[in-house]
């Protein structure tokens, strides 16, 4: 006679697991083996008594205490007289209701489907509509998704005789009676089979077309972000619900702006007699381009802010600001009147460092191998 296998190795669960894990690894293995899913399998039919067993009695805190202590013995737990029905919500949650009698019409929603596609950093910033072509599954043009041919009438499912559901009855190694109900797998629940398939889709419903679809992206939107289209993906058979269509943005890196978020980066190089004299400079924006005023003695790596001339927030519409960072250029060639003129410059004391200029050289000089 075969030795009765430990509770806790047939959940496949250490002594010490939680209710939790033991629940957990039960909806596991009974989706695995339940004759629903195996018919006609009897191994999986007992495998699944055995799992079954074993989670009455190991999810129940009393009985579970009584196994520990004396094993089997300890109390009820053996296959044979397992009541199944304390797991009615647990088979609902699994197979929608199905061994209850309730007739169950399965509908095959259509598969989601995915879409990349980029876009540049003005037009992120400014919205934009974009027309892409997707290849995907669409009603029937001939049959409008029925999957009947034209003028035929559907029939009365020959396998379940209407009802939409199978029932199936089978014995145990220790001679207990099992009955299961499925759903029909020909009629898939409706009952009814169409007599006459559409001959362009095969009765499906659906057939693959290639469509173009306006795709309309939100000013703000950023690198990553995936927008939704309901009812864009693939068909479903039979007529059931469309799956939908999620499209990828992907904003292009700019040559020239950098962006955080709702701000734009961006440098410009500014000549040094108007970094020193002071003046105005143009700068380029998203929207075109404006000007800044530089004042008086602006050294490289400023900053300037434009306010409002960075990327609308996605949610509140709020703009954000362009920030400017000059760099001064300091010309590699020079005409000979341009030399002489610095030269004067430098004489009249033009070369002198400004006060922090010195105070770092002080303190180099002062550090160790100054």
């Amino acid at each position: 006679m075969r030795a009765q296998r430990d509770y806790y190795e047939i959940l496949g669960v250490p002594r010490d697991a939680t209710t939790e894990e033991i629940k957990r690894a039960y909806r596991r293995l009974a989706r695995e083996c339940h004759p629903d899913v195996n018919p006609g399998d009897a191994t999986a039919e007992a495998r699944f008594k055995e799992v079954a067993a074993a989670y009455e009695v190991l999810s129940d805190p009393q009985k579970r205490s009584r196994y520990d202590r004396y094993g089997r013995a300890g109390g009820r737990g053996g296959i044979e007289d397992f009541d199944f029905g304390g797991f009615g919500d647990l088979f609902e949650s699994f197979f929608g209701g199905v061994g209850r009698g309730a007739r169950v019409e399965v509908e095959e929603r259509g598969a989601d489907l995915q879409y990349d596609t980029e876009v540049t950093l003005a037009e992120a910033a400014r919205g934009v509509e974009r027309a892409i072509v997707v290849s995907r599954m669409r009603p029937c043009s001939t049959c409008e998704g029925g999957g009947a041919e034209p003028g035929s009438r559907p029939m009365t499912c020959p396998t379940c005789h209407g009802a939409g559901e199978v029932r199936r009855t089978s014995s145990s190694l220790f001679g207990m009676r099992f009955a299961t109900v499925a759903t029909c797998e020909r009629c898939r629940g409706r009952g009814q089979v169409q007599s006459h398939p559409c001959p362009n889709c095969n009765g499906a419903g659906r057939e693959r077309r290639s469509d173009q679809i306006t795709v309309q992206i939100p000013a703000g939107v950023e690198s990553g972000m995936r927008l939704r289209l309901a009812g864009e993906g693939d068909a479903g058979l039979h007529g059931a619900a469309a799956g939908d269509l999620y499209v990828n943005v992907d904003v292009a890196p700019d040559p020239f702006f950098e962006r955080r978020r709702t701000e734009l980066i961006c440098e410009v190089p500014v000549a040094f007699t108007t970094a020193a004299l002071g003046g105005a400079v143009k700068v380029p924006c998203l929207s075109g381009t404006s000007e800044v005023r530089v004042p008086a003695g602006s050294q490289s790596g400023t900053v300037f802010r434009l306010h409002g001339k960075g990327l609308p927030d996605l949610n509140s519409g709020r703009r954000g600001d362009q920030h400017v960072v000059i760099r001064v250029v300091v010309p590699t060639r020079l005409t000979g009147e341009q030399r002489k003129l610095l030269e004067k410059f430098a004489q009249a004391g033009g070369d002198r460092l400004g006060d922090a200029e010195r105070k770092l050289l002080e303190r180099l000089k002062e550090a160790p191998g100054g």
